[in-house]
């Protein structure tokens, strides 16, 4: 076939990120439904406990689902048992996967780090083991140990508790607060799903579920994927030999971005959709839960679509979460989120949630260099902030900037 690339532009490339994920062109989503809906799209969901504003995870779902609440969440997870949550990097990430995230939890088990951990604690991960067996589903706080300086558990029950997970042992039941609560994976998880996959069949899942996720993918993403799929850092022979195979199998399509060198990998199934933004339509699959007014979304600081420097290639533009930097080397603020409002990205604010008194700070608004904040976009701006500050359950927002 032929496999030279497709020109798109940089409309159409960034159209197709933010659609793929469920970000544009604004919510098709809703209620709880529309939350297994939107996790499914997005492929997972990173979770993260800070909450200044709010937790990333609740705010990235707010994005796409008219209607949200963690409490759906919550449901979904640890109730129904549609998903379950897993990494060193938290995930959230649909049930039926869980065979192939399963051999990677056996491969985990497998490394010489952790199979030294395994023999050297035998009698601990036991003493854990018969403490969940006798007591059911349990916290680190609610088992006795000897005190750590690990930064996953302060206590070495904790450590075991972790690491029995990363394994596949254990599986979260549920949560108290911001605490895991753990029981036995067979008895968690839907006997439909308690499997493991083959490895060959596992290897082209998370091939998949990587490109799907990114939905066009450039040359350094291509490798991080090939490296988290390997283990190991791919030399670029190797890399483009495997590029050269997937595009011969059409299992893998190039594209380029118009004025540029930068070749883009996506999948085929995305094939329509790119044709049809490429014409200038908004695809059917796409199409809005109902008609609403247009409204400025705020960006969860993982969010996959501009976070660990993918909004420079797709956005041009620059955010780095500056939560973690010293105050004095912020250049925005500690909880800064990018502001999408149609396909771009327009801005920035920085913001915190007084609880007690139920108020949005702003902290700080930043808007591009360029951008003209018309008529049409201050109120789209002022929906937005609106319709977050009702979210965040804020009765009021104060503007100090």
């Amino acid at each position: 076939m032929d496999n030279s690339p497709q020109i798109l532009t940089s409309a159409t490339y960034r159209r197709f990120v933010l659609g793929a994920q469920g970000l544009w062109p604004a919510r098709r989503w809703a209620g709880k439904d529309g939350t297994a809906q939107a996790i499914r799209a997005a492929e997972a969901v990173q979770v993260d406990p800070v909450a200044v504003v709010a937790q990333s995870h609740d705010i990235a779902l707010w994005g796409r689902v008219r209607g949200y609440s963690p409490q759906l969440l919550q449901e979904l997870v640890y109730s129904e048992r549609q998903f379950f949550d897993y990494g060193s990097t938290l995930l959230i990430y649909p049930i039926e996967e869980f065979p192939y995230w399963h051999r990677r939890m056996l491969r985990r088990q497998q490394r010489p780090a952790m199979v030294e951990y395994f023999e050297a604690n035998a009698a601990l991960l036991e003493q854990v083991r018969a403490e969940i067996r006798a007591r059911g589903p349990l916290r680190s706080r609610d088992l006795q140990g000897e005190k750590v300086y690990r930064y996953r558990s302060t206590k070495d029950s904790g450590v075991a508790m972790y690491n029995l997970w990363l394994t596949g042992e254990l599986t979260i039941h549920s949560r108290i607060g911001r605490d895991r609560v753990y029981d036995f994976t067979d008895k968690l998880i839907p006997k439909k799903w308690l499997s493991t996959a083959a490895k060959e069949e596992t290897d082209a899942f998370f091939l998949h579920k990587a490109l799907a996720q990114h939905g066009l993918s450039t040359r350094r993403e291509f490798t991080r994927i090939l490296k988290a799929l390997n283990e190991h850092t791919p030399g670029d022979e190797e890399i483009q030999a495997k590029i050269d195979d997937l595009l011969n199998e059409d299992t893998l399509r190039a594209a380029q971005l118009e004025g540029s060198r930068e070749t883009l990998y996506y999948l085929p199934d995305s094939q329509p959709l790119l044709d049809e933004l490429s014409a200038g339509r908004v695809p059917a699959e796409w199409a809005l839960l109902e008609d609403k007014q247009e409204e400025v979304i705020f960006l969860a600081p993982l969010e996959f679509v501009s976070a660990r420097g993918r909004a420079k290639g797709i956005f041009q533009f620059e955010y780095t979460w500056e939560i973690y930097k010293p105050a004095h080397t912020r250049v925005y603020g500690p909880y800064t989120l990018p502001m999408l409002y149609g396909d771009r990205l327009v801005g920035r604010m920085d913001a915190k949630l007084d609880r007690p008194n139920r108020t949005l700070i702003v902290n700080g608004l930043w808007l591009e260099e360029g951008f003209h904040a018309d008529a049409a976009y201050q109120a789209a701006f002022e929906r937005g902030l609106a319709h977050f500050a009702r979210f965040l359950g804020a009765e009021r927002v104060d503007k100090n900037k």
